[in-house]
């Protein structure tokens, strides 16, 4: 098996919390009162369940989610600009500038100019991009099966129709 696709310094790893930090519950006499019953609350730790697994469903080619979702975005829509990636995901684009040197520091996207409106990028993936891409999709696809053993395929389709509708608040 090839060894990690990409590589970070050990400073970002270091700031990244471990991955079954997520699943532990807390201490059975900690009192957490009513946020057992709020909703952000079990959002959050659910959500921190999920990337746990995420992290190291990807661990391997060293993806990030966001990253994952970016790369997504791209090879769907290729030529698209950065504003409408940034649009498309809900990033602010100051965020996304460092995501994307990053894509292309490990050649998995480039930029092109375009020619109509040269202040603007037309974003497409690299052959090597699409090979990750593949990777890394083929790797998530064994975290969703899990989740889905979890919640069943009946509560999985809930819980995205749910999740859907708290996206309009």
């Amino acid at each position: 098996m090839r060894g990690p696709v990409r590589t970070r310094t050990a400073r970002a790893k270091a700031a990244r919390p471990s991955p079954g930090a997520a699943r532990q519950a807390a201490p059975a006499a900690v009192d957490l009162g009513p946020l057992g019953g709020f909703i952000g609350y079990r959002l959050r730790r659910a959500q921190l369940a999920v990337f746990a697994g995420f992290e190291l469903a990807l661990r391997e080619i060293g993806l990030t989610a966001g990253e994952l979702s970016v790369l997504v975005v791209i090879a769907r829509n290729p030529g698209l600009t950065q504003s409408d990636v940034c649009a498309a995901l809900a990033v602010q684009r100051a965020n996304f500038t460092p995501l994307l040197h990053a894509l292309e520091a490990d050649r998995l996207a480039i930029r092109e100019v375009l020619p109509a409106d040269r202040r603007s990028n037309a974003l497409r993936l690299t052959c090597h991009g699409r090979e990750v891409l593949a990777r890394a999709l083929a790797l998530h696809e064994r975290l969703e099966k899990r989740i889905t053993a979890c919640l069943g395929e009946a509560g999985r389709t809930q819980l995205i129709g749910l999740l859907r509708k708290l996206e309009t608040l």
